[in-house]
């Protein structure tokens, strides 16, 4: 068994190591070692599996190790991963086992995470260190950068092009042929219909931004 620890020991990790864990049931792969997290007590339990320490210690690991990051937030995702300095680091694809992947040119980039009840069909490709939560659906021919996150039930239609870094809120519905730009929040409840800009937070039935960040 290939040694792993989750980076972020909030709801979310403690939902990845369950992942982790029903992946073992169908195939013994993983032995869960503990969480990593700047934010909690070193040698705290949590859900039976210690606390590690945090990037620090995460540093030090001399020997191989896989990590996934359970952070949702695109911009704090990225700031971590530039903390991670230790080559002995690898971030494995994680996919739950009922999952549905086409057979036909479907790419998922390293440290993704993919979680139960998705469906990704044919023709995709998926960056790195990208969240797809509880039953999202991506349709055809659509590309997703990296770090980017999906809140449950994101419905993705066909041919859309999702830039990097992008955050979409529960239940949002991504109509097809539309791009969305780089480090834009898309709102629980919204329907994308048109091309929506970068660094916005865009909302509504149709979204449309309300605010843009600096």
């Amino acid at each position: 068994m290939k040694k792993i620890a989750i980076f972020g020991a909030g709801g979310f990790g403690r939902e990845v190591a369950m992942l982790i864990e029903q992946i073992n049931k169908v195939d013994q792969e993983w032995e869960i070692i503990g969480f990593f997290d700047d934010g909690i007590e070193k040698n705290k339990m949590i859900n039976n599996y210690p606390v590690l320490g945090g990037i620090a210690e995460l540093n030090m690991v001399n020997e191989g190790l896989y990590l996934v990051l359970s952070i949702g937030n695109p911009s704090t995702k990225t700031k971590i991963l530039n903390q991670i300095i230790n080559d002995k680091i690898k971030y494995p694809v994680i996919v739950h086992p009922n999952v549905q992947i086409g057979d036909s040119d479907v790419k998922i980039g390293e440290g993704s995470i993919i979680t139960a009840g998705c469906v990704i069909t044919t023709n995709i490709s998926i960056g790195k260190h990208v969240i797809l939560n509880l039953s999202c659906t991506v349709g055809h021919d659509t590309i997703i950068d990296d770090y980017s996150a999906f809140m449950p039930s994101v419905n993705i239609s066909g041919e859309v092009k999702i830039e990097n870094s992008v955050y979409v809120g529960t239940g949002a519905k991504i109509i097809n042929l539309v791009t969305i730009g780089a480090r834009t929040i898309i709102g629980a409840g919204a329907v994308v219909a048109k091309n929506i800009p970068s660094d916005c937070t865009a909302v509504g039935i149709p979204a449309k931004p309300i605010k843009f960040h600096e």
